[in-house]
Parts: structure tokens; C-alpha cells; sequence
């Protein structure tokens, strides 16, 4: 199989067993790298790869052996089905965030005005466009560089039908109302250890935590939102899935009625870990 070596020539058996990763990450690293299906990848393992090459596959596999997502390095997350566009100036879309976007569609009303706050990637905003031709999609980031991965993916997605404006939370919708205001935001505390660990340690600090208890940018934007949704319209919250009773008692204060606790389909809990939550101002 030639060298196993970064700067020489080798086999792609040879710089998986170099790289000590997971089976579904080396392929997806690999095909990205060679711009191959996997399927080829597959059938020609034990080939001996040309040395660019070779490199290219060795400086992939080992940017993800130091620790950097695999999104981040290939550029790219599937999200609903849909491939966004993703760099470090965006969290990486998770698969959790799709029961979010899944009661979007089920319940944003007929010809709704729908506003995504701290959109990032644009992935929820962009999803519900996907599937709801219907809905007047608005979404809002107070990150130029996260706005601009938004735009991408917009034009590349959906035609461009979302639209964005450069927003601290809600500011720059004075005036507007909605019928739904979701957010996924920033709910990781300022101590909390994970930050420190894993993929957390790539992902865009403002992205993950509010620099405070978890819970401020919830009463930002709860006290916000009450002033653009139309009477019985609906605020949808993403959170941890220990901050749950927390954000209930936030949204009662508040005056918000029909608070309703959603919850994911984790296969270790009986009934899931507490996901997100809806609730509706006025009638």
C-alpha cells in the first residue's frame, strides 16, 4: 500500500487504520476529500492513491482526529433533508432541532407570518420554506458572517424566500407581527464544562451560550415577542433539556397562556428529554 505518511503516497485502508475515527466519519471525510461516492471508496480501498491525494485525504482525517467537527471541514451538514452550507461562523444544525421544525409545518397557520430569531445557518427558517410554499418565512441574526452562510443557503435552497435582516433578537422588526416566533438560542451556561469538550470547543462561542445563566436571551426574547404576535399567535422555544420548568415559569410571569412542553424521542427515556416549548399570547 505504499507510505501511510501525511506527505507520501498510500492506500485509503492504510490512512484509516492511521487515523483512528469512526468507520461512517473516515468515508465521509474521504469521499469529500476525493470528491468520490462512497460506493467507489468502497471498491477501491487498497488502491494506491497518488500523493496530492493522498495528502488531502491524511489532512482531513487529521483536522478530525485534533477535534474539528466534520461538518466544519467538509463544509456541509444535512439538515431535513436539505444539505446547508455550514462554516465556523455557524452552529452546526442538529438533528434534535427537527421536531422544531417538524411542528412548524403542522401548525403554522394557512398563508402565516413565521420570524426565526438567531437564525445561524438559516437552517430552521429554510426548512419550514421547504415545506410550507404557503408561509411568508422571516429570519433575523445579529452575526454579518452567520448571515451570509444564511444568504447562501437561502438562494441555494429555497429560491431565496426567506427573508433576512441583521437583528439583535427582534430589533430590527419594529412594527412587524407574526403569527409564530421561533428560537433556538444560545441556552448553554457560561460555566458549563461542555463548552470545553468535543465539537463545542469549534463552534462559534455566541452560538452556544449567553456569557450568563443560560436563560437570558429566553427573557429577552419572551418579553420581545409578546409586542410582535398577533393575538394567539405562538412562541417556540428550543432549549436544554434541563431548563424546561425554568422557561414555563418565565413564560407564565410573563402572561402567556397555553404553555406546552414538547419532548424528543430519545430512546433511552421513556418518553423522551424535554425539547421545546410552545406557547400562545392572548386568546
Amino acid at each position: 500500500t505504499g507510505r501511510t505518511g501525511g506527505g507520501g503516497v498510500s492506500s485509503l485502508a492504510a490512512l484509516f487504520q492511521n487515523h483512528a475515527l469512526p468507520r461512517l466519519e473516515q468515508l465521509a471525510l474521504a469521499a469529500w476529500a476525493l470528491n468520490k461516492p462512497r460506493s467507489w471508496l468502497l471498491a477501491h480501498d487498497t488502491d494506491t492513491l497518488e500523493a496530492p491525494l493522498s495528502q488531502t485525504v491524511h489532512t482531513a482525517l487529521a483536522r478530525r482526529v485534533a477535534g474539528e467537527p466534520v461538518a466544519y471541514i467538509v463544509g456541509s451538514r444535512e439538515f431535513y433533508g436539505l444539505n446547508f452550507q455550514v462554516s465556523p461562523a455557524v452552529l452546526i444544525p442538529r438533528a434534535e432541532t427537527e421536531l422544531l421544525v417538524d411542528w412548524l409545518i403542522a401548525n403554522s397557520p394557512k398563508n402565516a407570518k413565521v420570524l426565526d430569531i438567531g437564525t445561524g445557518s438559516g437552517a430552521i427558517a429554510i426548512a419550514l420554506a421547504s415545506q410550507r410554499a404557503d408561509v411568508s418565512v422571516f429570519a433575523g441574526d445579529i452575526s454579518e458572517a452567520a448571515l451570509m452562510i444564511a444568504h447562501n443557503n437561502n438562494t441555494a435552497l429555497v429560491q431565496g424566500r426567506v427573508h433576512l435582516k441583521c437583528s439583535d433578537w427582534l430589533s430590527a422588526f419594529q412594527g412587524e407581527t407574526f403569527e409564530v416566533v421561533v428560537s433556538n438560542p444560545p441556552y448553554i451556561a457560561a460555566d458549563d464544562t461542555h463548552l470545553s469538550q468535543g465539537d463545542l470547543r469549534f463552534e462559534p462561542a455566541g452560538a452556544l451560550t449567553d456569557f450568563a445563566d443560560g436563560f437570558k436571551h429566553y427573557r429577552h426574547i419572551a418579553t420581545q415577542a409578546k409586542a410582535h404576535l398577533s393575538s394567539g399567535g405562538k412562541l417556540v422555544l428550543e432549549h436544554g433539556w434541563q431548563q424546561s420548568e425554568a422557561i414555563i415559569a418565565l413564560l407564565a410571569t410573563l402572561g402567556y397562556t397555553q404553555v406546552i412542553q414538547h419532548f424528543d424521542a430519545a430512546s433511552h427515556a421513556e418518553q423522551g428529554h424535554p425539547r421545546m416549548i410552545t406557547a400562545t399570547v392572548g386568546s
